[in-house]
């Protein structure tokens, strides 16, 4: 792959950004375009293709959704995004909520090994799925990725958009739409048989007073702009983000292209 260096803070970024001074900004808008997902489990290559092209860097959406491994039911989790990216040459770091898979003490403990600690885990729990997201894992930090686990706040999403750097993640769509559970292969709606889905979108925004964060939303049938453009409130969208433990999410994508 070939590697990206590119200015994050180029003069073009630096205009869509809304008002000047990083410390007292109240409001951020990222001129950041997304495509319609082709199908129902590729919204994580999507979003990650409006990253690449917003950092200037035009790779096809064909080419991003042929070249990030899907998951044996489809979709995909952050770290196979992030080792794509890693691949690339760009920087990458999640910050995790999945207290599922990453336990808080190997955040706050003195010289642990993150790797060895998920796959000691990997054998002592012997759960398929947890083995595949495990080596995926594995790969993202031998490729240089990095975790953190940290507070999800207001303040720590606006620390990246008001230096112009977009943010992925990994939620819940269950709640974040407040839409009815999904069921069986073809996802239909049912409230009785239902469980709840995960999804990925980019946060390209916010505005402070009104506590409100832009979203770029690849599902063109997202309830609530037909532009894949709109605004909710930053309680739902942390709760959205943090209820994504329920489909392997819960966590933030931030890639930076190195300079």
């Amino acid at each position: 792959m070939p590697q990206v260096r590119l200015n994050i803070l180029s003069h073009s970024r630096r205009d869509s950004l809304d008002v000047e001074g990083l410390s007292h900004r109240l409001k951020t808008k990222l001129q950041l375009e997304i495509r319609a997902q082709p199908d129902d489990t590729t919204c994580g290559p999507t979003c990650l293709h409006a990253v690449y092209h917003y950092f200037n860097d035009p790779l096809p959406l064909s080419q991003v959704i042929d070249e990030v491994p899907s998951l044996p039911g489809g979709g995909t989790i952050a770290g196979t995004l992030g080792c794509h990216a890693l691949r690339r040459g760009y920087r990458a770091t999640i910050f995790t909520y999945n207290v599922n898979v990453f336990d808080p003490t190997w955040f706050t403990t003195p010289g642990i090994d993150l790797k060895e600690r998920l796959l000691r885990q990997a054998e002592a729990k012997s759960n398929p799925r947890l083995a595949r997201d495990t080596q995926t894992y594995v790969d993202y930090l031998d490729l240089g990725g990095i975790f953190r686990f940290r507070d999800l706040t207001p303040s720590l999403l606006r620390r990246y958009l008001n230096r112009g750097i977009p943010i992925l993640t990994g939620l819940s769509s269950t709640f974040l739409y407040q839409a009815m559970r999904e069921y069986g292969s073809d996802m239909a709606d049912d409230d009785l048989r239902g469980h709840p889905a995960g999804h990925f979108v980019v946060l390209c925004g916010y505005d402070k007073e009104k506590r409100l964060i832009d979203i770029a939303d690849p599902l063109e049938s997202n309830p609530y702009s037909a532009d894949r453009h709109y605004a909710l409130g930053i309680e739902r969208v942390i709760g959205a983000i943090l209820l994504g433990i329920v489909t392997h999410d819960a966590n933030l994508l931030i890639l930076e292209p190195r300079p």
